[in-house]
């Protein structure tokens, strides 16, 4: 296969997106598995946040995919560029954020806003500002941090592009935005401003200035994919060996010291290499391994169900944490005590099936994924589409209805 005949849509990097979001899913419900599985095995699963980073060197690799090789720096394409961008990203967010919010101001909910301010924090979270405040990051939707990581990728990507064709100066730009990063650190962390730039493990973590190296990896592999193709000549099963490599870093960082303070190791400052660098490069043979081999994987994530779920997990990564759990768990909670007051009433001593908690996170697996594809069919891909049809930045030209990414210019 060449690299003109492969889509710019391939089916099995988008079950992928699915991984990705139950392995984070998991490593915020490990501890539900009590004593069900060793502690060593628990550990593990507490740093499936790798999920995250799943996200970020996918990211990379399609956006360059799709539009390295016809970007241009015009204030028209620029703005069609960020309309697709916003289509795509901004109107679930925007919702489920404001969701989140009434949560609070019904419930009182004290971990939506970290007891600050409510309207200062919706702001703060409607403009992906919060992202860049060590006190602010986790508020709102918590795990939404991360999509202030991609809105920054999104905006620069183009100026990485143009840097990388016109100056041949590609893996300098991570190097550059990093170095700034630990700069801001050594300024603002003697500021008392909310946790700006406050501390090295956060912006390592959980900025773009951080984390920017994963998506250089996948815009890497992009690159690669773009000038070589996907013609292989030589026989490595980098699917197998990507797919195995990205455990063997969880593990890795399973086996760290954890820092005080923190839950688990990827804080450590081994885990942060591991996580930031080493981690994104099993991703990357894993993705090549999919777009270039004809495996039993590449086949599993490309079936119709797991694209459905893989189309999904951005809805479902949004809700997994967060309000909507936390009301599914009180629901269990009151089925779990009528349940057992019908057995008090029958003089019955059995098992109610709720009385498990890491039966009832499988029951709220399945209810976020159906509530995920419910919202992604009814809300999420019809703004997409009218998002990317309407006039919104840009007047949308009449010979690319669809605001298809490849007819760009």
């Amino acid at each position: 296969m060449s690299q003109t005949n492969l889509q710019n849509y391939v089916p099995s990097l988008t079950g992928v997106r699915a991984l990705a979001a139950y392995l984070v899913f998991l490593s915020h419900y490990y501890y539900n598995f009590g004593e069900i599985f060793p502690q060593s095995v628990n550990r593990l699963f507490s740093e499936f946040h790798i999920g995250v980073t799943i996200f970020f060197v996918l990211s990379g690799f399609l956006i360059t995919y799709r539009y390295y090789n016809n970007f241009h720096l015009t204030k028209d394409w620029f703005k069609q560029y960020l309309k697709n961008r916003v289509a795509r990203i901004y109107p679930m967010y925007a919702l489920l954020t404001i969701a989140a919010f009434a949560y609070f101001f019904i419930t009182g909910e004290v971990d939506v806003t970290k007891g600050y301010n409510p309207w200062a924090m919706l702001v703060m979270n409607i403009t992906f500002l919060r992202g860049f405040f060590f006190e602010f990051w986790d508020t709102g939707v918590a795990q939404g941090w991360s999509l202030t990581v991609e809105e920054c990728f999104y905006f620069s990507a183009p100026f990485a592009f143009y840097i990388a064709i016109k100056h041949k100066k590609f893996w300098l730009q991570p190097l550059v935005i990093t170095s700034f990063a630990a700069l801001m650190v050594l300024i603002f962390s003697h500021v008392d401003f909310f946790g700006f730039f406050g501390n090295f493990t956060f912006v390592m973590l959980f900025t773009f200035f951080g984390r920017c190296f994963e998506f250089f990896v996948g815009m890497q592999l992009a690159r690669y994919v773009l000038s070589r193709g996907t013609g292989r000549t030589n026989k490595v099963p980098y699917t197998y060996l990507g797919f195995v490599l990205i455990f063997v870093c969880a593990y890795a960082m399973s086996l760290l010291p954890i820092p005080k303070g923190f839950p688990t190791g990827l804080q450590n400052p081994f885990g942060i290499v591991i996580n930031n660098y080493l981690l994104p490069v099993a991703i990357a043979w894993f993705f090549y391994g999919l777009l270039t081999e004809g495996s039993i994987l590449k086949k599993f994530f490309a079936t119709k169900t797991m694209e459905l779920l893989g189309k999904s997990s951005y809805i479902f990564y949004l809700i997994h944490l967060g309000w909507m759990y936390l009301l599914l768990h009180g629901w269990f909670e009151k089925g779990n005590d009528y349940v057992f007051g019908l057995y008090d009433q029958w003089q019955k001593d059995w098992i109610s099936p709720f009385q498990f908690e890491w039966l009832n996170m499988t029951y709220a697996f399945i209810i976020l994924n159906l509530v995920s594809i419910a919202l992604f069919k009814l809300i999420e891909e019809p703004l997409n589409h009218y998002i990317r049809k309407s006039d919104f930045l840009i007047k949308n030209p009449k010979k690319n209805p669809e605001n298809k990414a490849e007819l760009i210019k």
